[in-house]
């Protein structure tokens, strides 16, 4: 082996560093090899920001290898790539898992950011609870001002809406009467689960179900309550140790607003009613007023313009949406569609929340590794200190669910190792680490149902409910995968009914009520369980990651922290696997899913987690 980015001792300090921060490279070559060279490049540059010349520091002759060394100090912020160059035409690039490759054209990435950059401390390896408001729990208070054309289902039983009108219309404009005031009622039940913050899809008024095409930025939904009712689950979450975490959608609104107001609901006057609106420059106009800009071609979310000095103060000023609702109890903002939001705009929306609240959380959603995104031909920098705190870690859920159901252990590895080596330690520590989410099939149904694949939303909504034996295959699938969920670094996430049984493929059909009357007890009873161990567990929550076997079965990795240290074993396989090669007398279980018989031998489709005292020093990570 030439190098590996994964090994300390080839790279130190390991994955992301800051800048002024002294990084030591070592390559193992064969002896009499000239010295070689390493070049640090800015992305899509070619000429080198800095380079080091190696020197020999060990030899051994017999086995005709030595090692030689480098340092670099990181210069500013940025995304970087570097190569080594061994002679005139050689390089050493990334190969699999960050092994050197002189045959590849992938340089090893650095991500470089600011010395002042932290996340909110009160966030790093919590668990989170994801709830979408209309279908958690209806309190049964009294709403007003509701607009007369909801249409409120006639019990909480209901499958959401999953067919069009006689127009093809499909408006999301049937409602359940989920509230602020049912999430308060429910406070002590989330909090048996271990979490310690609450992520809430949008609650700001709006007229369809997901709200996500917000009419009032200053407005509780009427369906959802009142601000009074926010402030009140706020004070309540606080008094309980749980955070809430709202969802920011601030590239566009709805077409149905205050802002554009094209239903003229509205007694304003919108961007669309009047060039002379004080809102039509919030938008983007092709030819005024009937063609505009509009997210994905859905005209009833006009995108806004967020380089609109007027909307951008409205939104980040002093006053303005973050203050206010940070002011009101908010403890920070998730954004919605980050990669379309321009750099300085989310700057200054983190200037905004961390003005409002030091210790407030900013999450992007971003999809793929958030370190090297680029969007609209835009590499973003979501990292380097000065935009986000961390983003929803997708890679990860992928990688979880392909291994427990199609036995891609070598790619959950890597998974796992490319985030932790190319996300700043203050990312990782509050990655939101989801299974399932209001965007994607709910676990059990994507571990146990038929692949949904590109059928169609009727082909979902005919097979959304499955079969006992497909259910059971899930649900055992889902503890598997929610005890490595649970094991990671960064902030698990549950969504809202997961943990009772909820199954749906994607929207609307993962987005049904939590059935309170018939949830599966002894699935929340594992939840319960699985919660207070990662909240109590300084090791899942700080520890340092050591892979073991990443392979078509098994899946084992240690986290370790001070004198302790957690194993997680997942065999996904139909045979049982020894594991007393890894495991010392002194372990003791803290969770089993299935069985794991002695002497250590886990049976086929089960899971253990164990803690025991730090025996010896691993390559940490």
């Amino acid at each position: 082996m030439i190098y590996n980015s994964r090994d300390l001792f080839y790279k130190t300090p390991f994955g992301a560093v800051c800048e002024g921060e002294v990084i030591t490279f070592r390559l193992t070559l064969p002896l009499q090899t000239a010295h070689p060279v390493v070049h640090l490049f800015k992305s899509n540059h070619t000429v080198p920001q800095l380079s080091s010349v190696f020197a020999l520091v060990q030899q051994n002759k017999e086995t005709n290898e030595c090692v030689y060394e480098a340092k670099l100090t990181a210069p500013c912020a940025n995304l970087y790539y570097y190569h080594f160059i061994l002679e005139r035409h050689q390089f050493v690039r990334r190969g699999a898992k960050g092994i050197g490759d002189i045959n590849s054209h992938e340089g090893f990435q650095l991500t470089v950011t600011s010395k002042e950059f932290a996340t909110p401390e009160q966030f790093h390896g919590k668990i989170f609870y994801q709830i979408f408001p209309d279908r958690f729990h209806n309190s049964g208070k009294t709403k007003v001002n509701v607009p007369a054309d909801r249409f409120l289902h006639p019990s909480w039983d209901c499958e959401p809406v999953g067919v069009p009108d006689s127009d093809g219309g499909f408006w999301c404009n049937d409602y359940f009467g989920g509230d602020l005031a049912g999430i308060e009622a429910k406070l002590d039940y989330i909090h048996s689960l271990g979490v310690e913050a609450i992520y809430l899809n949008p609650v700001f008024e709006a007229h369809a179900n997901h709200r996500y095409n917000t009419a009032d930025y200053m407005a509780i939904d009427p369906l959802l309550g009142t601000e009074a009712d926010f402030i009140s689950l706020c004070d309540a979450a606080h008094a309980m140790g749980i955070k809430i975490v709202l969802d920011g959608v601030f590239n566009h609104t709805g077409s149905d607003s205050v802002y554009f107001n094209k239903e003229k609901r509205y007694p304003l006057v919108g961007a669309v009613n009047d060039a002379n609106s004080h809102y039509k420059d919030w938008f983007i106009w092709q030819k005024y007023p009937h063609i505009y800009e509009s997210w994905w071609g859905f005209d009833t979310l006009p995108n806004v313009n967020e380089n609109s000095p007027d909307y951008r103060a409205f939104i980040c000023g002093k006053g303005g949406v973050i203050d206010h609702w940070i002011n009101a109890g908010a403890d920070g903002f998730r954004l919605d569609v980050a990669d379309e939001l321009p750099d300085d705009f989310i700057e200054d929306i983190r200037v905004a929340v961390k003005r409002a609240n030091p210790q407030a959380l900013l999450l992007g959603e971003v999809w793929e590794d958030a370190s090297n995104k680029q969007a609209y031909g835009v590499e973003r920098r979501y990292f380097q200190g000065t935009e986000l705190d961390s983003v929803m870690n997708y890679p990860w859920r992928k990688a979880i669910m392909d291994f427990i159901r199609y036995g891609k252990g070598e790619a959950l590895e890597d998974s796992i190792m490319t985030i932790l080596e190319n996300y700043p330690k203050p990312c990782i520590d509050t990655a939101l680490n989801n299974l399932s989410t209001h965007d994607i099939p709910r676990a059990i149904t994507y571990l146990g149902g038929e692949p949904m694949e590109n059928n169609s939303r009727e082909w979902q909504r005919l097979h959304n409910t499955l079969t006992p034996e497909q259910y059971f295959c899930g649900r055992h699938s889902f503890l598997l995968a929610s005890v490595i969920q649970y094991a990671l670094a960064g902030c698990p996430c549950l969504y809202y009914g997961d943990e009772a049984g909820l199954v749906g493929y994607a929207d609307p059909f993962n987005r049904g009520t939590y059935p309170w009357a018939k949830k599966d007890e002894t699935l929340v009873a594992f939840f319960q369980l699985l919660g207070t161990i990662r909240k109590n567990s300084e090791v899942l929550r700080m520890g340092d990651f050591t892979p073991l076997v990443f392979s078509h079965d098994l899946c084992m990795f240690t986290r370790s922290y001070g004198d302790k240290t957690v194993l997680v074993a997942v065999n996904r396989s139909g045979e049982p696997v020894s594991l007393a090669d890894h495991i010392p007398l002194e372990a003791k279980t803290l969770i089993t899913v299935g069985v794991l018989t002695e002497p250590y031998t886990l049976e086929k489709n089960s899971a253990i987690m164990m803690e025991y005292p730090m025996m010896t020093e691993h390559p940490v990570i």
